[in-house]
């Protein structure tokens, strides 16, 4: 079992390449279900049908799971023993076509509106050095439309200021997004005058650092989004992806095309940007039921 998960997850690296996100969630479902299998049914995930399948998936329903999390570990799945059969480990997968799962409606994520970025952009307080940083971090992931595994892995020489661009190494492919001069501002005092001050390494390459002076992490970024988030009072449950989606969506009410689009977000796949134009149609939807004299 641990042979084939081994080389699983390499593929999923290597050939699919992956984020680590997606290569976690998918190797813990794979884990989970080997589990139950060994407890329930005394035998290895390589040996099992479709009947035990469809037994672990009633096995999370009655647990309580919800639809997309039981929808996604079918997935999970899916694609596991599809690479088995592909690998020659199988001659035929467990997981046939016919296994549903009833996902449930999906909750649209949070969007800021233009008035509330504003708000957000607005709080961190040029007056120390946490400050300039945390305005130029705030203004670059609203500007890029970055994750914020891309964002804390910029480094200083991704970044051309007399461009105007930031070079994005993604997951799968490297891109260049222009930035607008507000946060090309930001981000021009943060590297001359604020960040010489923060690191004490000369060889450390990162561009936004902690009060330590190393590359800041994705629960330090958290802790200060949802810092300026308070100090702004948006009441919506926002995240650091609540702004790649708002860059979205923003761009797209705006006129943007979704092959441009597509290009910035770094999609491999275009049915991934035209999720933001559902979003756009839905949220008009909602604003004609609730503003319309005969809706």
């Amino acid at each position: 079992m641990l042979d084939l998960l081994h080389a699983y997850e390499n593929y999923l690296t290597s050939v699919k390449q992956a984020s680590p996100n997606t290569v976690s969630s998918y190797l813990r479902d794979i884990r989970q279900f080997s589990q139950w299998v060994q407890c329930h049914c005394d035998q290895d995930i390589s040996s099992v049908s479709r009947q035990e399948v469809s037994d672990y998936l009633l096995f999370l329903q009655n647990q309580g799971k919800s639809g997309a999390t039981i929808s996604r570990t079918l997935a999970s799945l899916k694609n596991f023993f599809a690479y088995l059969v592909a690998s020659g480990f199988l001659k035929e997968s467990p997981v046939s076509s016919d296994i549903h799962v009833e996902r449930g409606e999906k909750k649209l994520p949070e969007i800021l509106t233009g008035k509330e970025v504003e708000q957000l952009l607005a709080q961190p307080s040029c007056t120390d050095a946490k400050g300039y940083r945390d305005k130029a971090m705030l203004e670059v992931m609203y500007a890029t439309g970055i994750r914020v595994t891309e964002l804390i892995d910029l480094n200083v020489a991704d970044v051309n200021l007399e461009l105007g661009i930031v070079k994005c190494s993604g997951t799968r492919k490297n891109r260049i997004i222009p930035i607008y001069p507000a946060a090309l501002h930001a981000l021009s005092v943060y590297i001359q005058e604020i960040r010489p001050v923060m690191v004490s390494d000369p060889e450390e390459s990162a561009l936004f650092v902690n009060v330590s002076g190393s590359r800041m992490s994705r629960q330090g970024f958290w802790k200060i989004l949802k810092y300026y988030q308070a100090k702004a009072g948006i009441e919506k449950d926002i995240t650091p992806h609540t702004l790649r989606h708002s860059f979205a969506v923003h761009l797209l009410e705006n006129g943007a095309d979704l092959g441009s689009l597509q290009e910035l977000m770094g999609h491999s796949d275009i049915s991934s940007t035209q999720f933001y134009t559902h979003m756009i149609n839905q949220k008009i939807k909602s604003v004609y039921e609730k503003c319309h004299p005969k809706a």
